[in-house]
């Protein structure tokens, strides 16, 4: 795989100052000071908030404590979603730190799935991969994988260890030199005014001629409302023209600033 490493390291390592406060509807023994993190934008909010829960619980009754969950100006979280998805979809014009509210109780169950462990991450996350690499490769590669290797990989991202996720990651990342690219683009535009939660279909890196497709080729048939009346995309003003299977190696599991309604995550 022809990567550039420098570039993978500063995707995985992009973090977003966050702000957590408790509700102030929680029962509490004492004032409950804010508690700030800079959150990595390629993980999920369970892997990375647990030192926000802890302290927390020091100024809370146990009866007063039920499952914990996110929201954003009365917005739930949604802790499927990678953070930097759920930041640019609901916060990326904000002044930061990004501001989020901590609760202990009425868990909203229409709005949210419940995770009472990261067990429920993993199989997530699993599964993503899996569907990723059905579409670069027919499940070739994910099914040669040894659980131990599948393991690695949960554990590097869930421990926030770049060279560990990587050193398997990488694997789901190779493709014949002379293909081109995968076989179909594993991608997902998340909207915020649809009724569809995201857009999700098969997409190949060449034309039919045998050129590589861009991010604006992408866009173009997917979501032609994110680009503006001349063809560009406002906040990506390099990108689009781009390789999208460029972007792909390098950004894969990242998520790109909106333009205006949408986030693009590239999947595993």
């Amino acid at each position: 795989m022809a990567d550039d490493k420098d570039v993978l390291r500063d995707v995985w390592f992009g973090r977003i100052p966050t702000c957590f406060t408790l509700n102030p509807d929680e029962v509490t023994e004492r004032e409950a000071e804010p508690y700030y993190l800079l959150l990595p934008r390629v993980s999920y909010l369970p892997l990375v908030t647990d030192k926000v829960k802890k302290h927390f619980l020091k100024v809370m009754r146990t009866e007063d404590v039920e499952e914990m969950w996110f929201e954003h100006e009365g917005t739930p979280l949604k802790w499927h979603y990678p953070i930097g998805v759920l930041f640019d979809f609901h916060a990326s014009n904000t002044v930061l730190p990004w501001s989020i509210t901590v609760h202990f109780k009425n868990f909203p169950d229409v709005d949210l799935l419940h995770c009472p462990t990261n067990s429920m991450v993993e199989a997530h996350f699993m599964s993503s991969i899996k569907e990723a690499d059905a579409l670069k490769h027919k499940s070739q590669v994910v099914n040669d994988m040894q659980k131990k290797d599948h393991k690695q990989l949960w554990m590097g991202l869930q421990n926030d260890k770049f060279d560990q996720f990587w050193a398997m990651n990488r694997k789901l990342m190779e493709y014949p030199t002379e293909e081109g690219g995968f076989r179909y683009i594993p991608f997902r535009i998340y909207q915020t005014t649809n009724d569809r939660p995201f857009i999700q279909r098969l997409f190949r890196p060449v034309s039919t001629e045998g050129n590589p497709h861009t991010l604006f080729d992408l866009l173009k048939e997917m979501c032609p409302d994110a680009l503006t009346k001349d063809g560009c995309l406002q906040h990506l003003p390099c990108l689009p023209w781009t390789s999208f299977m460029s972007l792909t190696l390098n950004l894969c599991f990242s998520s790109s600033p909106p333009p205006k309604v949408e986030s693009a995550s590239l999947l595993g």
